[in-house]
């Protein structure tokens, strides 16, 4: 995405690191000790999954289980203190940036994952598009904090330029060398790591990058804490800095996901019942179908507006057609129409809100990525599950270049990287720049 005014004075700055990485020989296999992102272990059966795939698995480190964020941070650090004395981590002898490739059956993705120089909202280099829950960035910065390290990268993007230089032809160039690491996770993805060190790459890399601009496309939360955890520490230092993945996609697309919600406290009876009182302000029709079909239905019913799937007790129900009376009602005015359209909006603001009045607090509403999993949860927990259509991307970018922040969780980019395959300890990073 090339930008003008402020970003184009900074750009992205992506700076090598020595990166923290797993030492073959000391683990089963590098499949077994990687993990999806942390907010997208579905809990508790992802979770267990995990830790008994390899005991050294990296959701220990990203997900220790302990009642406070406090509690969790010192045991993650005590956990990362554990295996870098034992060798089963170990840091890079040489600052890198790394080239990330991942290939399922015919979708290829590759990018660059750097330490990110960190800049202030308003200068537009970074551009968030979801606002970000208070906890859970607190929850964040306590493991961050006490662990001095990035454990994940954020998943940001950008559109390169359609010439033969810059940070994408370094990539390309890259991924025709042998691999530093190669290996493939239980979802049958190829997952290949790539180090690169030599200065005329990087700096290729820094001069391409310098007039572009990124969209946050996954980890709001931890780009929250960072700068937060930033606003924490004198500058210069490694918090000035954060651990990304860089995705140009001009040349690699991302697949744009919804995001579901999973009402725990709220039976599909009642879901149901609260929506036929208000007599036709939105049109409500049983399907009889297995998911894929029902998510067919949706996906037709979305092109003419909002339109959301109900799940639980073994059935799904299209709810769509909202009344504009009703909108009008309860979507607030002051913000663009763009944002006022989106499904997450109504969901939230209406039908949240004003129809189920269900809070919008942890206990209640849980976010789970796949649709198949929201489903299985509803059955089992005899609550209500809400599918959403995805957002396009092309409305994801126009708002956050407006500077308009969407409902949280309201979007879905992938692929994600796998966690586990490069970490960046705060401790072994310490030049700042």
């Amino acid at each position: 995405m090339t930008t003008t005014g402020p970003a184009a004075d900074g750009g992205l700055h992506l700076k090598p690191f020595r990166g923290l990485r797993y030492v073959p020989e000391r683990v089963g296999s590098l499949a077994a000790v990687t993990s999806p992102p942390y907010d997208v272990v579905v809990r508790p059966d992802g979770l267990h999954h995990l830790q008994s795939a390899d005991p050294h698995n990296i959701v220990r480190l990203i997900l220790p289980q302990a009642a406070t964020p406090d509690a969790r941070g010192r045991q993650a650090a005590d956990t990362l203190r554990t295996w870098l004395a034992e060798g089963v981590l170990a840091a890079d002898d040489r600052p890198a940036l790394y080239v990330y490739e991942q290939r399922d059956g015919d979708l290829l993705q590759r990018g660059l994952i750097g330490a990110l120089a960190l800049s202030a909202p308003d200068e537009g280099v970074v551009l968030p598009h979801e606002d970000v829950m208070a906890p859970i960035v607190e929850d964040r910065a306590s493991l961050m904090r006490t662990t001095a390290a990035n454990l994940d990268p954020l998943l940001l993007t950008y559109r390169g330029d359609a010439t033969a230089c810059g940070a994408t032809a370094v990539v390309e160039r890259t991924a025709a060398t042998a691999p530093l690491l190669s290996t493939t996770t239980e979802d049958g993805v190829d997952h290949r790591l790539w180090a690169v060190t030599d200065p005329a790459d990087l700096a290729e890399v820094t001069a391409g990058l310098a007039r572009h601009q990124a969209l946050i496309a996954d980890g709001h939360h931890r780009w929250a804490t960072y700068l937060r955890l930033r606003a924490e520490h004198p500058s210069p230092s490694p918090w000035d800095y954060g651990l990304v993945l860089l995705i140009d996609t001009a040349r690699y697309p991302l697949r744009v996901r919804a995001i579901h919600r999973l009402l725990n406290r709220l039976a599909p009876d009642r879901a149901l019942a609260a929506l036929t009182a208000l007599d036709g302000a939105f049109r409500v029709r049983p399907l009889d179908a297995p998911l894929p079909a029902a998510l067919d239905a949706l996906a037709s019913a979305a092109d003419a507006g909002n339109a959301f799937l109900l799940a639980g007790a073994g059935r799904f129900h299209l709810v769509d057609r909202p009344s504009p009376d009703l909108l009008a009602a309860t979507v607030p005015a002051d913000q663009p129409p763009a944002w006022r359209a989106l499904d997450a909006t109504v969901l939230h603001h209406t039908l949240l809100e004003h129809v189920w009045r269900v809070p919008d607090a942890p206990e209640d509403i849980t976010y789970i990525h796949d649709s198949a999993a929201a489903v299985e949860q509803a059955e089992r927990r005899g609550a209500t599950a809400v599918l959403l259509h995805p957002v396009r991307e092309e409305t994801v970018r126009d708002l956050a270049r407006q500077g308009v922040m969407m409902p949280r969780k309201s979007t879905s980019f992938g692929p994600k990287p796998a966690t586990g395959l490069v970490l960046r300890s705060l401790h072994t990073d310490t030049a700042t720049d």
